[in-house]
């Protein structure tokens, strides 16, 4: 089995669901006490999080870059940036490297693919659903067509991606406030709803949603154990 280098604590409870499936999966897959080879570079949110508000993306670039150097550096054979609005940056941790990011949108593609769905509602922080750093590789790499909520609603998700989700609260509140505005995607024809946050899984199920849901986190993790493992 290859290693899987992940770049975490974008949030750190994402994180350990990243670890918790990558172990599952791979004890799914291989069996026995089989579990999955990682190097784990968790970085400080709270410093990231400054950089963004001011916008510095170059230094949100650099910062994340030297994570995958690390990972690297130890022995990876492959890199996850465990976390969808860090892909605003992938390109630039994939400069620094010599081994390859799995991307989050192809993993979010190949679960479309699976789902045969064309029309996908695309949910996350503002800069996830306005940019298109996950947009355009979808539509221009697969042929995917996105759709985002409207603007009250998509200051409704970004505002709880880093006023709860971050701070570890999931309340019911808002699991009601989700189930509305993906009622709403629906309605305008998205045919699966994408949880382009790495925390939206922990707070929906897609038993509640009446539309199947991507989790980017299941898709990412198994992504890079189709690589992984071989």
């Amino acid at each position: 089995m290859k290693k899987i280098g992940l770049l975490g604590g974008m949030t750190w409870g994402s994180t350990i669901e990243y670890y918790r499936l990558l172990n599952e999966e791979t004890r799914n897959r291989l069996g026995g006490l089989h579990s999955c080879k990682i190097l784990l570079d968790s970085v400080d949110f709270a410093e990231f999080r400054e950089l963004i508000s001011k916008d510095d993306w170059v230094s949100v670039g650099t910062k994340l870059a030297q994570a995958g150097l690390n990972v690297e550096a130890g022995g990876a054979d492959m890199v996850l940036i465990g976390a969808n609005t860090m892909h605003r940056v992938a390109d630039t941790v994939q400069g620094a490297l010599e081994i390859p990011v799995i991307h989050i949108a192809d993993a979010i593609a190949a679960k479309a693919n699976e789902l045969n769905v064309k029309k996908l509602g695309l949910l996350g922080t503002a800069f996830t659903m306005e940019q298109d750093f996950i947009s355009k590789p979808l539509a221009e790499k697969y042929d995917l067509e996105i759709i985002t909520p409207n603007e009250d609603d998509r200051s409704v998700v970004h505002n709880s991606i880093f006023d709860e989700f971050a701070h570890g609260k999931f309340l019911d509140s808002t699991r009601k406030e989700y189930l509305r505005v993906i009622a709403a995607l629906k309605e305008n024809g998205a045919e699966a709803v994408v949880l382009g946050c790495t925390e939206i899984g922990l707070l929906l199920k897609s038993t509640e949603c009446g539309v199947p849901l991507i989790d980017t986190v299941q898709a990412h993790v198994d992504a890079a154990l189709d690589k992984a493992i071989v």
